[in-house]
């Protein structure tokens, strides 16, 4: 070396430059130090089989100094020009102190270029050096000394801005400390998708160590991510892309049994020249305000489903309906199976059996999705599923809730001696079970019994209070239907009771008759009918309806019918009778009857028909189309002072005669018209049928099921 480019192994075009098949300085728009295995190409790019350069040392401006043993500069680099303010040909040749330094601090100078000379040791500092324009700048220095194969020494002397190393090192020192005491999960992964480094944030956030995770590729730590976090990050790395502040919900290996929220950042990393160094993430936990929101959203959800059950729960008084109104409300949102099971005792009675195990029966099983081919629940009517027996009766006879969150294991604080009926439960594909008692006017009537198979998360104590307030609303709604259904068939007793069985044989007449009560508990109870033989093979035909339901209505048609029979064995005609009940009616609380009373004398082929406000029959003739009798109308029974009419009608051999309460033809949906034109269309198709096969069909067509109001019929036809 001697010369002032001795050093100097290839120019790039910036004015840098590159090492070559030796060892020397190499800068970009900085200086530094590297070894490469080929030659430059001239254009600043790095040579083939060489890494890529790195952008910090452009970034602190490094300058390259080369004094002899002279102190004479033979090697100024473009950014030792920009740093000191001389050119190359201002600065080669002359001496360095001199140049750019005070004289105050040149004797100083010299000392310590004596030192590198003599020792070889290096040295570093700062020191204040003198610029062209004539002011200071507190320079960064690194001096070592060179040796040439000719053994002529040299000092090389790199030198950079303080300040802005000052900045570079402060900037440094702030991320890692960013990085390190961050509450946000920091990691960085190579352009391979191996991780390179993590903080402890995301350590604790994630429970996975550093160890566990460096040098480990993305898709092997991933691996409880429902998603391809791979594919993501791949994508990222290539396209360039930021993902931000995307929501994961996951459960990581350090904690399986609960659901975590994470919102992941992920960004790629580039240095100043634009080459991909490779790719970091950011994971902040959300679990809390993740956990504030789904339980906000919970709360929601319950207050829809107890307003659900509120709307929906109890809209009859029928107790099987009840108990699938309520099934159907909580699934598929509280439970995947549900059942309501009541004592068998608990729909004609009151209280738990005494003694023994409690005898129990679905009402009411709902389904939305079952898991292996275990069965669940029985159909309604029947016994329940594997294994509930047990718990349901551990819930009626402790009126409190059962819960088993895991059936799968024993749970430290489940119901005691439990165990078997879990593992049924398990086997049978239910992972969480609850049972809560059905407790209406301090009274236990059975449990509403729920299972979890297909939703993932077990019962909760929330669950259970939930379950609690639907089956208390829901209790009060089965137990008024159950009070209603006794009533009901209390007054279906009275009235079968009270209804008559028609004589074997009446003189020259087939008769056919038929009751049927109205679908809603509180309409059964007023209609009745009659065939009362009479003297001279005569026989009296009735029909009534007392106006009302329930109890009271039975038991009055049970006295009016009681006193028609009395009248007609009197041999009264049918004004006369219809007069006495009239008065009789008056004294009864359920006042307001109406009746139709016909007597059928076969010797003389003829019908006597009275009417008190009912509607008119329907007679058939052979041949002839069945029309309605045009006879005075008469006021109801009860209405006193109003005298009856009776009119005399042919009835022959062949003939029939149709008899029935408003309940056949009367509907909230049609006229009356529309519906006794329905009744004639009906009768007319019929014809020639017998009287019994006759009011099944005009039932069958006319009385739809859960009718409304309770039907009295009676067909009678003319025999020869």
């Amino acid at each position: 070396m001697g010369t002032t480019d001795s050093p100097r192994t290839g120019t790039g075009t910036d004015g840098g430059t590159r090492a070559g098949t030796g060892t020397g300085t190499g800068t970009g728009t900085g200086a530094g130090t590297g070894t490469g295995t080929g030659a430059g190409d001239g254009t600043g790019r790095a040579a083939v089989g060489a890494a890529p350069p790195s952008g910090l040392l452009d970034l602190l401006s490094v300058a390259a100094v080369v004094l002899d043993a002279d102190g004479r500069v033979v090697f100024w680099s473009p950014q030792a020009e920009e740093l000191f303010g001389y050119t190359s040909q201002e600065a080669l040749g002359e001496y360095a102190a001199r140049l750019t330094v005070h004289e105050e601090h040149q004797h100083e100078v010299v000392r310590l270029f004596a030192e590198v000379l003599e020792s070889g040791a290096d040295w570093a500092g700062a020191f204040p050096v003198r610029r062209k324009d004539g002011s200071t700048r507190l320079v960064e220095f690194r001096n070592m000394r060179l040796l040439d194969d000719l053994g002529d020494t040299y000092v090389l002397g790199l030198a950079a801005d303080q300040a802005m190393v000052e900045r570079v090192e402060r900037d440094a020192a702030l991320a890692m400390r960013l990085v390190s005491q961050s509450p946000v999960g920091l990691a960085i992964l190579d352009p391979e998708l191996r991780y390179v480094a993590m903080n402890p944030a995301l350590e604790r956030i994630t429970g996975q160590s550093a160890a566990d995770r460096i040098g480990r590729s993305a898709g092997e730590v991933l691996t409880f991510l429902d998603t391809d976090p791979e594919a993501r990050l791949r994508r990222v790395l290539e396209t360039g892309e930021s993902v931000v502040d995307r929501d994961i919900v996951c459960r990581p290996p350090a904690d399986p049994d609960h659901e975590h929220a994470w919102s992941v950042s992920y960004y790629r990393l580039d240095d100043s020249s634009g080459r991909v160094l490779g790719m970091a993430y950011s994971v902040i936990d959300v679990t809390e305000r993740y956990q504030a929101a789904t339980e906000a959203a919970r709360a929601r959800q319950r207050l829809d489903l107890i307003a659900a059950a509120s709307a929906r729960v109890g809209t009859t008084l029928d107790l099987e309906t009840t108990a699938r109104e309520l099934a159907d409300v909580v699934v598929p949102v509280l439970a995947d199976e549900a059942a309501v099971v009541v004592l068998d005792s608990a729909p004609h009675g009151r209280g738990v059996p005494p003694a023994g195990s409690p005898a129990f029966r679905a009402l009411a099983v709902r389904v939305v999705q079952r898991t292996g081919a275990a069965p669940g629940a029985g159909p309604p009517g029947g016994p329940d599923g594997p294994g509930d027996d047990r718990l349901v009766a551990h819930c009626v006879g402790t009126r409190r809730p059962v819960l088993v969150s895991h059936t799968a294991r024993q749970e430290p604080g489940g119901a005691a001696g439990h165990a078997e009926s879990a593992a049924l439960l398990a086997a049978a594909g239910v992972h969480s079970y609850l049972a809560v008692p059905l407790v209406a006017r301090g009274e236990v009537l059975g449990a509403l019994d729920l299972r979890r198979t297909g939703n993932p998360v077990p019962f909760g104590d929330d669950d259970a209070f939930l379950a609690a307030e639907l089956a208390a609303r829901a209790a009060v709604c089965i137990d008024n239907a159950r009070g209603y259904q006794t009533q009901r068939h209390a007054a279906l007793t009275l009235q079968r009771s009270l209804l008559p069985e028609p004589p074997a044989r009446l003189p020259g007449l087939g008769v056919g008759c038929r009751y049927q009560p109205a679908g809603a508990t509180s309409e059964v109870g007023g209609d009745w009918f009659d065939a009362i033989p009479l003297q001279g093979d005569k026989t009296a035909l009735v029909v009534g309806d007392v106006m009302g339901s329930g109890i009271n209505a039975a038991a009055t048609m049970g006295q009016l019918r009681t006193a028609a029979r009395a009248f007609a064995e009197l041999d009264l005609a049918p004004e006369e009778a219809l007069r006495h009940l009239d008065h009789l009616t008056q004294g009864i609380e359920q006042s307001i009857t109406t009746c139709i009373y016909c007597v059928y004398d076969p010797h003389r082929g003829e019908c006597r028909i009275c009417l008190a406000g009912h509607l008119p029959p329907v007679l058939m003739r052979a041949g002839h189309a069945a029309h309605l009798l045009d006879l005075p109308t008469g006021a109801p029974l009860g209405v006193g002072g109003v005298p009856f009419e009776a009119a005399t009608v042919a009835f022959r051999p062949g003939d029939q005669l149709v008899l029935y309460t408003d309940g056949l033809v009367e509907t909230r949906s049609e006229p009356i018209d529309a519906r006794l034109h329905t009744l004639l269309d009906a009768l007319t198709t019929t014809r020639g049928h017998d009287p019994e096969h006759t009011c099944d069909r005009i039932l069958e067509i006319l009385r739809p099921p859960g009718g409304e109001d309770d039907v009295a019929l009676l067909i009678a036809r003319a025999l020869p």
